[in-house]
Parts: structure tokens; C-alpha cells; sequence
């Protein structure tokens, strides 16, 4: 893959956690992880199993309104 794939894949993958983040950070864990597999799915986009664990902790995280939205720090593309 090319930067500039990684580098739209990943931009992508971090809109997808703002708005995640900026509407569901309050729901329960469940739903939290079911938008984000879905946002990833509708962007064609994946994040290894250790950053998908790390964004939703920093998501949970952020229950206590002091948190800003976790920063991606890689995807893939799915296609």
C-alpha cells in the first residue's frame, strides 16, 4: 500500500471515531464498539484489533467529559 492509501485510509477511519465519539460516548460499551465496527465497515476501513481496543478504552475514557476523541493512528483499507 501506498502512504497516501494508509494516509486517506486513516483519515477516514478518524472521522469515523470523531463522530462515534462525539454522539455514542455515553452509550454503553456494546453500542460504542457496534458504531464503530459499523462507521469502519460503511468507510471500507479496518484498524488492527490492538488500536480498535485502544480507541473505544479512550472513548470509554472520555465518560468523564475531560477527554477529547481519541486520534487514530493507523488503518487500512478494506478493498
Amino acid at each position: 500500500m501506498s502512504d497516501d492509501v494508509d494516509q486517506a485510509a486513516t483519515e477516514a477511519a478518524q472521522r469515523v471515531v470523531d463522530e462515534v465519539s462525539s454522539w455514542q460516548y455515553s452509550a454503553e460499551d456494546a453500542v460504542i464498539a457496534d458504531q464503530l465496527d459499523r462507521g469502519l465497515a460503511e468507510a471500507k476501513v479496518s484498524l488492527d484489533d490492538d488500536e480498535r481496543s485502544r480507541i473505544l478504552a479512550e472513548i470509554d475514557g472520555m465518560k468523564d467529559e475531560h477527554s477529547s476523541a481519541p486520534q487514530v493512528r493507523s488503518a487500512t483499507p478494506t478493498e
